[in-house]
């Protein structure tokens, strides 16, 4: 490892769009870094090199983390020991607040510089969590103006950077165009989302596609577009397809902004894909499950009125959420008949979604990598000796 490595251990498929943005903007500034860590195809496609695959993260869920716990914490301790005997210029946490906020508090009590991009929910629940914060890292890097204001009240460096999505979505890509590509009709197409990690789309799917069957009965000329987040997904997802032997529906992986963009309304899992359909303007219903034990222990502690970012960021309730036990076929396409058809109940969303858009983009990438500048150089007398940005 040389002495101008930044570490980044990133949790998921979010998490390795962000880290790959962020790699982008350093290397603009430094391109003599080289990067390691955990990390997804995006970044490794810049040169990371990832010492786990970025799935051996990905675990949702307080009693699912159980079953993963021996190797993740094994994999943590070997990090750990790995950083602290060959310290790198610096280490960004990218989410997975569970996993890196420990590793980050270890590798900063070694004079190491620490930033966690995306702030952990403190201002969800575990709110005690701000103070592990506070001793993990120099610098939390938010993406969304609500959170500061909890980090400025307990004086923690935290630096609102936007969201990356807001910058790039759309991208030039229309409703036709899309639709061409996925060689749809100019007919409504419904958009299914049910998540990127395997537990969510294990509890999400069955009901998702149970609710799109309802509503296809009803209007056969409804196109059906589910976006699987890759090849493991896809077969997941072919498994639950076959309970619906008559179901018309098209399966693409790894295209979710293109099948966002084609789609008149939107299920999916609360989480990056709500923001992501938020951002392209689509109307949608917000649906989340978890184990019954998980939800009671994060019901106990959740702190806000809502789950899903659309209505976090706007402050009120914009889109219908369905959580545990709401989550019903039936309820689902009622929701979803709405939307689809209801043409003034769409626009209220789409107008919502407008503002909140012109919100969140600020440079994200840009704003992130000097940020983390200024963390190295702000703590320079502890990484003089391996090499400066």
């Amino acid at each position: 490892m040389s002495n101008n490595t930044i570490v980044i251990v990133a949790g998921e498929a979010s998490g390795d769009i962000l880290g790959a943005g962020l790699m982008r903007a350093l290397l603009k500034q430094q391109p003599g870094l080289s990067f390691e860590g955990i990390g997804g195809p995006q970044m490794i496609a810049l040169g990371f090199n990832s010492l786990v695959p970025i799935e051996r993260l990905s675990v949702m869920g307080l009693v699912e983390v159980l079953g993963r716990l021996p190797e993740l914490l094994l994999l943590r301790r070997r990090l750990i020991k790995r950083y602290t005997r060959q310290p790198p210029l610096a280490m960004i946490g990218i989410d997975a607040p569970d996993f890196n906020l420990v590793l980050e508090t270890q590798l900063k009590a070694n004079n190491i510089p620490t930033v966690h991009y995306v702030s952990p929910s403190v201002w969800a629940w575990r709110e005690e969590r701000v103070f592990t914060v506070a001793k993990a890292c120099h610098r939390v890097l938010a993406l969304l103006p609500f959170e500061l204001p909890y980090y400025q009240r307990h004086h923690i460096p935290a630096t609102f950077v936007g969201h990356p999505l807001a910058d790039v979505i759309p991208g030039g890509l229309s409703q036709q165009q899309a639709r061409k590509n996925l060689h749809l009709k100019n007919q409504s197409v419904l958009a299914i989302l049910p998540g990127s990690r395997a537990m969510e789309v294990k509890q999400l799917a069955p009901d998702f596609l149970a609710a799109a069957a309802l509503l296809q009965t009803k209007n056969p000329q409804l196109q059906l577009v589910l976006a699987a987040a890759n090849g493991q997904r896809k077969q997941q997802l072919n498994t639950s397809l076959k309970a619906h032997p008559h179901l018309k529906v098209m399966v693409v992986v790894g295209k979710s902004h293109m099948v966002l963009a084609a789609a008149d309304a939107v299920l999916v899992a609360s989480g990056t894909a709500a923001l992501e359909a938020l951002l392209f303007e689509k109307p949608m219903l917000v649906c989340y499950r978890l184990s019954p034990i998980s939800y009671s222990l994060f019901r106990r502690k959740l702190k806000v009125p809502f789950v899903s970012l659309p209505n976090l960021l706007a402050g009120q309730k914009v889109v219908e959420e369905l959580l545990q036990d709401q989550v019903q076929p039936q309820l689902i396409a009622d929701h979803l008949a709405v939307l689809l058809y209801d043409q003034e109940a769409a626009e209220k969303q789409r107008s919502q979604f407008a503002n909140i858009h012109q919100q969140l983009a600020c440079g994200a990438d840009t704003s992130a990598a000097q940020a983390v500048i200024e963390v190295i150089a702000e703590q320079g007398a502890n990484v003089s000796h391996r090499g400066k940005v």
